[in-house]
Parts: C-alpha cells; structure tokens; sequence
C-alpha cells in the first residue's frame, strides 16, 4: 500500500474587479484549491470560501452570485489561494 502526502502552498494573485468572477471562476476550475480568501485593498478579508474535493456546479452558484456582488463594490483586491498537491 502506498500513501500519498499532500502539501499545501498559498499564492496571492492581485485582481481588478472588473475580472474577480471571472479569475475566481478559472481558478476554481483548476481542481487543486482548497482554499480561497478575498482581500481588500486595506487587507480586509472581505469573503472566504473553502472549497473540497468534487464541489462544482450548481453548489457554488450562490457563491459566484456573493463574488460577482463583491466585483461590483471593489475596484482592485487580491486573491489569497491555497493549493493542495500531492507528493
């Protein structure tokens, strides 16, 4: 039997507004996040979404809704994205 350990990493990617839905979108397609925080400019956290393993469709609806919500209130922000990966 063989085990795999998985590590996590955080990057932080600087967005406009204009495209957050959007880059949130692309990035939630990638399939290895686990983790997503929304910082304003001031470093307030202004969403968080935890993500897991085989979330996809109509259960992020809403929270593209709360997203595209948020766009529309900032004008730039950064992304706060933990990866898991195996090893």
């Amino acid at each position: 039997m063989t085990t795999t350990e998985k590590t996590t990493h955080t990057e932080t990617i600087e967005v406009e507004g204009d495209n957050l839905l959007h880059k949130i979108k692309e990035i939630v397609h990638e399939g290895n996040v686990r983790h997503i925080t929304i910082v304003s400019e001031e470093g307030n956290k202004l969403l968080e979404i935890p993500l897991t393993l085989g979330v996809v469709g109509v259960v992020l609806l809403p929270v593209f809704a709360a997203v595209g919500a948020l766009a529309a209130l900032v004008a730039n922000c950064t992304l706060e994205i933990e990866r898991v990966e195996k090893s």
